[in-house]
Order: structure tokens, then sequence, then C-alpha cells
């Protein structure tokens, strides 16, 4: 589908969608950039990278799709810097976690930016836990400013390895991940951090039931802390829908209304049931 392509932060996300295209032939040659200079060592390590760059205007040189894997705060400043180096016509695309200010932003640069957000990360970050097979049967939201915007060939790259492919605004895009990822990572995060003020000695009896809940809290803090930040607005939403959700489950609970409590507990586990 390219002949090269520029993955900027060749971290989970970058070196996984690097091993995929490799694998499936998608694309001739992959350059690589990061800030720091041992990923840029261990990248040279790699099949799927074809060449490694200290400056990331040298990495984009030629390439035909240039995808910034990096946090979501420097996603737009590493945008305008490596923007006077682009070839004409150079797809530009991102994987953030967050929308709105990144693709408001982005089209100020005048740059043919697409934002994407393939939504199979996991706690765990760094190139080490790189998966050709991360994408398989996930969903990626692409999100142009302009719904006449070609998105044809950004569609079909992730596609191409085995994405679901669903196409919104930047504005609906936050709403959404607002609730179904930002939520759950601040509800397992901050359970966490209550029980954290208990008895240490309890993690020894816990279930698979709290680890299962709260996996997502392991996740990087200062790369949430961006995440949240960028999203307040809609994050701050969820939250009082939620409390609004576990008032009517406490308010059940203290008058005893069995009907209500239980018809709570089996909508959630109908939810549950159809993921």
């Amino acid at each position: 589908m390219f002949q090269q392509i520029t993955i900027l932060g060749p971290g989970l996300l970058g070196a996984s969608l690097a091993l995929a295209l490799k694998e499936r032939g998608l694309c001739q040659r992959i350059h690589a950039w990061s800030r720091r200079a041992e990923t840029r060592a261990q990248a040279l390590d790699t099949q799927w990278c074809d060449a490694v760059f200290e400056q990331a205007e040298l990495a984009c040189a030629e390439s035909e799709l240039v995808v910034i894997c990096t946090p979501v705060e420097t996603i737009v400043p590493l945008l305008e810097k490596v923007a006077p180096a682009l070839p004409p016509n150079c797809l530009v695309t991102d994987v953030g976690s967050t929308k709105s200010l990144i693709c408001r932003e982005a089209r100020a640069t005048e740059v043919n930016f697409i934002g994407s957000h393939p939504m199979a990360g996991s706690e765990r970050t760094g190139m080490a836990h790189a998966r050709a097979d991360l994408f398989e049967g996930a969903a990626c939201i692409l999100t142009p400013v302009d719904p006449a915007s070609d998105i044809t060939g950004l569609q079909q790259l992730w596609q191409a390895i085995g994405m679901q492919v669903t196409i919104c605004s930047p504005e609906q895009h936050d709403e959404i991940v607002a609730h179904i990822s930002h939520l759950p990572h601040l509800l397992a995060s901050s359970l966490c951090s209550y029980l954290a003020g208990k008895d240490p000695d309890w993690k020894q009896l816990a279930g698979g039931g709290l680890r299962d809940s709260t996996r997502v809290a392991a996740g990087d803090p200062t790369l949430w802390k961006q995440i949240l930040e960028q999203n307040r607005e809609e994050v701050l939403r969820a939250i009082d829908g939620f409390e609004n959700e576990l008032h009517s489950l406490k308010a059940a609970l203290l008058n005893q209304d069995s009907p209500a409590l239980i018809k709570q507990l089996e909508r959630g586990k109908q939810y549950r049931d159809q993921l």
C-alpha cells in the first residue's frame, strides 16, 4: 500500500503497527524516530525497522505516510516541527486517545492530517511489548475534520491489519472515549487508590475479580494525566453520569429496595454479556 512509512515514537502502538505492516507486506520501508537514544538503538535491532533517525524531520523525508505515536501533549508540536519536511501529498495520522484539540490545532498547520485512534493499547508500554497481532479484531476510530476528506487509504490501512474502522467527528470521538475508555480507567485507578489506604495484607486475599476490574490502573500515570486533561470536559460529564448511577445503587441499598437493586445489577450484567 505504501513504499515508505515513518513511525514517530515507536512504543507499544508504533512498533506493533510497524510489525503488522511488515508482516503483511503493506509497505516496503519503515523509518523510525524517537527522542530517546536507547529507543533508537533498540529499533535498529528489530526486523521491521529499515532506518532510524535522530531528527524527526529527516525521518519523514520521502515518506507517503507519517504516523505520530507519541503522548497526546506532544503530537501537535511534533507535527508542527516536521511539517516543512513533509513531501507533497504526504498523509499524516496519529494514534492519540483524544482528538478535538489535536485535530483543531493540526488543521492550522495545513498538513494533510486525519486523526486515528486504534483502540488496541494496554497497560503495558514500550517497544518490548509490541505484537504484530495487537490490532486484530479491535476498533479504530477515524476523525476527519472535513467530511469531504479522502480517508480511503487510511481506512484501508487499518482494515488491512485487522481493525474494524468507525468514522466520526473529533468531538463525537472524545465523548465516546470519555465513557468507554477514560472513565473505566478513572474508576479502576480510584478504586486502587482507595484500597491502597486499607490493610496491605488484604491484597493477598483478593481473587481474580479485583485483578480483572482494575487491570487498566497499571497504565502510566503521566500519560493518563495528559489524556484526562486534554479531554477534561467530556470526562467530567462522564463522571457526573456515573455518579448518578452510583447514587441510584446506593439509594437502593439504603432503602432496602430489592427490585431496584436487582434491576440495576441485571442491566449491568446484560451490558457486560454483550461486550
